[in-house]
């Protein structure tokens, strides 16, 4: 939901929505964000609905919309963080007030620096050079409109504290000897500072900070030299540069060179966004404020459902989760939590589960080759030229994540852990540097992305513990040179065996690094680094396995049908790094790695004159020939964008903040030479072939698979045709939904299979796939429910491992391929059990009895199969 895609253009395709058979409308964060925000997880203003979607009237055209189709809704929400922008009224009160606003308890600020120079001050990290540098030039003023006064750098603006005020309104009441401007001045030079600990106090500064404004706005409007006389002052400071310099150094912010947030910004962020500033979620004022609208719609029956953004980044997530289900006692809530392999999702927290990553990496292991994939392996290190290792990429990544964009995050830390030995004798000569040195590593060596600890609950899990003492035996093995003691202290205080007020904060604050590190380090680099099968590089992913068995698909299916039955089961979201398409092709791809061997050495000899200077590099060029193959047919404008972000992701020739400029320039020029050469394209088209139609089955396999396994499908939006969108924002570009409304009443007039998959490279075999799929949940939702017990279905012959099925309530048989380009065109007498009885395959109208079915007869006239008990 965005400006160009409104409550209104919601509305226009709900009745589309309706027809493919889905239950619920599931949205994108819509309360008040930033102007201009393609996504809206950028919030403002949580107690309003956002007025570029409409506001309002067209949300309750929306939910009039919802209702007269009987069609459910499920809202994305972020309560982690809130944007920082001077439509953040909240925010804006922060910078203008300080430690005395009503909302300095609503953000993650630190007040109380170790720098002292940033004590009681929040750090700004927006100008373009050296603050006296921009300060001298001119490019910071003070701006008046109307009795308003602000702070202007640019497009940037920031509040003027009242007491600063105070020294301009000096300036003009002398000039024109007036004593109510002199009063007005005493007055705000005068007003308190109380701190959060005293909100009766902090209220009055508030009325009689208001009030004093007030007499000032008056006195404007009533005497036209009173204002005359404050413009010309205003002017006059603008060009002291000394007066202002001082102004600004009575504000409760510091503005600063952009390059120092990543040493000692004081707020806490989302990630490494500075834009983002971290809220308070645990304190229950803040989290009444904030959830007021998404309570008024629950309770209203308008709203079903709630997903719950990034609650990794809380500083208590059970208990947010806790009060969020307290709340919403019958909501649908599922929490956007990264698990890694062999990880499952906390049993005490109260939601239905995850966004569904684990489903999607699951489903992608289950369709890559793993005796490819080996080979892939080789195939790669020998093309790069070197032995990379993606647990140790990992590891390395994360330390230099921590090392610059996390750096000021981790400082923090050091600053709490440092107090925490000064009171303890045994370690109070541990360094500051060898502290933070320590927390990096430790911090670096998680498999993870946080753990869950809260001393005050006395709650330390089995996992929790092995996590933590599993990481600090890797860090003590890693930096020999730190003192393992200190190491081992770091462990008691994360495991609870050292206690304390200071030790309660360090770990919270600790378990808020981890996740990050995680993203930025794994997520954000080495997802574009190590490239061995990009197919595999996806968020919560393993990159560096070889695939999954059939048991151990379906041991996760049996798992989530018995614990989450309700979890979300996902194949493409925003935030996935390729969509389900194009890893279904790469997929493919693993099946034939000679002939993926060859197109490499052969495009890499015949690309080799369009480098400039050898770039690009070896690991980059190999990035880009499998993301042509995944992603083909591809504008040059899309990859051009795309290959920007994934270098500068990837940060070995260059990055967001230093860029590379001749390796940048010479990728492009790359870039652009190959998609016009007569030699390469032919030949790319040519083993984009080769995979195409392997892709495409893979493709309506895991999509049968998402809708029919344990869990709640999502469809991605456009996503019920061939998709082969990258990352974002690749992914968010506009969906044709008046072709897919047509091409849907189509199908449902009728068409043949044989027709159906005659036309495929319309993606009329998706479509299909979905409205069937959908339409039987939607008639017998408890087939797919908590009583639609799951079970694999046995395969027999030669090419039993290719075939992947399983019954749901004993009503409902799936039968999908894999490995198509494997097995080739025979099944070689290959069978599947199916429980007896009569049943009829929803996608081809073809009636079967059960019991020994030949996988050649059953997928004859189309790739997949549903069938429904008659």
């Amino acid at each position: 939901m965005n400006a160009h895609f409104t409550f209104d253009d919601a509305v226009a395709i709900a009745g589309y929505l309706k027809d493919l058979g889905l239950s619920h409308i599931y949205c994108s964060p819509y309360l008040q964000a930033a102007p201009a925000s393609m996504h809206g997880y950028d919030v403002v203003d949580p107690q309003r609905v956002n007025e570029e979607l409409g506001g309002d009237r067209a949300h309750q055209r929306f939910l009039d919309r919802l209702i007269e189709l009987d069609l459910g809704q499920v809202l994305d929400i972020v309560p982690n963080h809130m944007a920082i922008r001077p439509e953040n009224r909240y925010w804006w009160d922060v910078l203008e007030n300080g430690p005395s606003s009503r909302y300095a308890t609503w953000f993650d600020i630190d007040w109380q620096s170790a720098e002292v120079r940033l004590q009681n001050k929040v750090l700004i990290p927006v100008l373009g050079d050296q603050y006296g540098k921009v300060l001298a030039a001119g490019q910071i003023q003070i701006e008046q409109v109307d009795t308003e006064f602000r702070v202007r750098y640019g497009d940037n603006l920031f509040p003027l504290a009242p007491h600063s005020l105070a020294i301009v309104l000096q300036k003009a009441g002398r000039f024109l000897r007036d004593d109510v401007l002199g009063f007005i001045a005493d007055s705000l030079a005068r007003l308190p500072s109380p701190d959060a600990n005293d909100p009766a106090a902090i209220q009055e500064r508030h009325r009689d900070k208001e009030v004093i404004y007030k007499l000032l706005r008056r006195t404007c409007e009533e005497r036209k030299d009173v204002g005359d006389a404050i413009a010309k002052t205003t002017e006059a400071v603008n060009t002291d540069i000394e007066v202002l310099d001082d102004l600004l150094n009575q504000q409760n912010y510091r503005l600063a060179y952009w390059r120092t947030a990543d040493q000692e910004l004081g707020y806490r962020r989302f990630f490494d966004v500075n834009t983002l500033v971290g809220v308070r979620m645990e304190r229950q004022h803040v989290f009444d404020a904030t959830h007021c609208r998404i309570f008024e719609w629950i309770d209203r029956g308008v709203l079903d459902g709630i997903r719950v953004d990034h609650p990794d980044g809380l500083r208590d997530p059970q208990q947010y989760l806790d009060r969020l289900r307290a709340r919403a006692r019958d909501a649908w809530i599922i929490g956007e939590k990264i698990l890694e392999p062999g990880e499952y999702l906390r049993q005490s927290w109260p939601i239905d589960g995850t966004t569904g990553y684990d489903f999607l990496n699951v489903c992608n292991n289950l369709l890559v080759s793993g005796e490819g994939l080996r080979e892939f392996s080789a195939i790669y290190r020998e093309f790069i030229g070197r032995t990379d290792k993606f647990d140790e990429m990992a590891h390395e990544k994360k330390l230099n994540v921590e090392q610059e964009a996390l750096g000021s995050d981790v400082n923090r830390l050091a600053t709490i852990f440092v107090q925490i030995c000064e009171g303890n004798r045994d370690q109070r000569d541990y360094t500051r540097a060898e502290i933070r040195r320590a927390i990096r590593e430790v911090a670096a060596c998680f498999s993870i992305y946080r753990t869950y600890v809260v001393a005050e609950r006395n709650e330390a899990t089995e996992d929790d513990r092995y996590e933590i003492e599993s990481a600090v035996a890797r860090a003590k093995q890693s930096r020999t040179d730190i003192d393992g003691g200190l190491f081992d202290f770091i462990a008691d205080v994360l495991t609870l065996r050292h206690r304390g007020g200071l030790e309660s904060e360090f770990l919270l604050r600790f378990q808020q690094l981890t996740s990050p590190v995680m993203a930025k380090g794994v997520e954000d680099t080495v997802l574009y680094c190590f490239n061995r099968m990009i197919g595999l590089n996806e968020v919560g992913g393993a990159p560096a396995s070889d695939g999954a068995t059939l048991d151990e698909f379906h041991a996760y299916c049996e798992r989530m049908q018995a614990t989450l039955p309700y979890t979300m089961t996902t194949l493409s979201t925003h935030d996935a790094k390729r969509s389900d398409d194009v890893r279904a092709r790469l997929a493919a791809l693993t099946e034939m790695p000679g002939r993926w061997k060859s197109a490499l050495y052969r495009w890499a000899r015949m690309n080799a004159r369009h480098k400039t200077n050898k770039f690009p590099d070896k690991n980059t060029e190999y990035f880009l020939y499998q993301t042509l193959i995944g992603a083909w047919p591809i504008s040059e404008e899309r990859l051009l964008t795309y290959m920007e972000k994934a270098v500068r992701e990837a940060k070995e020739q260059t990055s967001w903040t230093q860029q590379n400029k001749d390796f940048e320039d010479a990728l492009r020029v790359f870039v652009q030479r190959i998609l016009k050469s007569p030699e390469f394209i032919p030949d790319l088209e040519g083993m984009v072939g080769r995979v195409n139609h392997a892709g495409r089955v893979n493709s309506l396999a895991q999509s049968l698979l998402r809708y029919t396994a344990p869990g709640v499908p999502d469809t991605y939006q456009g996503g019920e045709l061939w998709d082969y969108r990258l990352v974002d924002p690749d992914n968010r570009t506009a969906v044709d939904y008046g072709l897919r409304q047509e091409m849907l009443n189509e199908l449902k007039q009728g068409l043949p299979a044989e027709e159906i998959m005659r036309r495929a490279d319309s993606g009329l075999p998706k479509l299909w796939v979905a409205h069937r799929a959908l339409t039987l949940r939607r008639e017998h939702p408890e087939w797919f429910g908590a009583d639609g017990a799951y079970e694999p279905l046995p395969a027999n012959g030669a090419k039993a491992a290719n075939a992947v099925g399983f019954v749901r309530a004993g009503r409902v048989a799936v039968v999908v391929p894999r490995w198509s380009i494997r097995r080739g065109e025979s099944w070689a007498g290959t069978t599947i059990d199916i429980p007896g009885g009569l049943w009829r395959n929803l996608l081809t109208g073809d009636s079967i009895e059960g019991l020994r079915l030949r996988m050649q007869t059953l997928l004859q006239r189309f790739p997949v199969a549903l069938l429904v008990l008659e």
